[in-house]
């Protein structure tokens, strides 16, 4: 289909498109288990917050 690799990277005309496509998604499938730690360690810091604020809040009333 292809006759040389400038062909192919044209893509016959829609290069702009399928690379640009291209690398979006390989963004996303790179910055996605980033997000997903860093939204982890945030609600394990909230939970262990929150214990802590109850514990206290047990040893208050007592």
């Amino acid at each position: 289909m292809w006759n040389s690799p400038s062909e192919f990277f044209a893509m016959g005309g829609y290069a702009l498109y399928v690379w640009s496509s291209f690398g979006v998604c390989a963004l996303v499938l790179l910055l996605e288990p980033i997000v997903i730690r860093a939204r982890n360690k945030l609600v394990v810091r909230r939970l262990k917050q929150q214990v802590l604020a109850e514990q206290f809040d047990k040893k208050g009333s007592q």
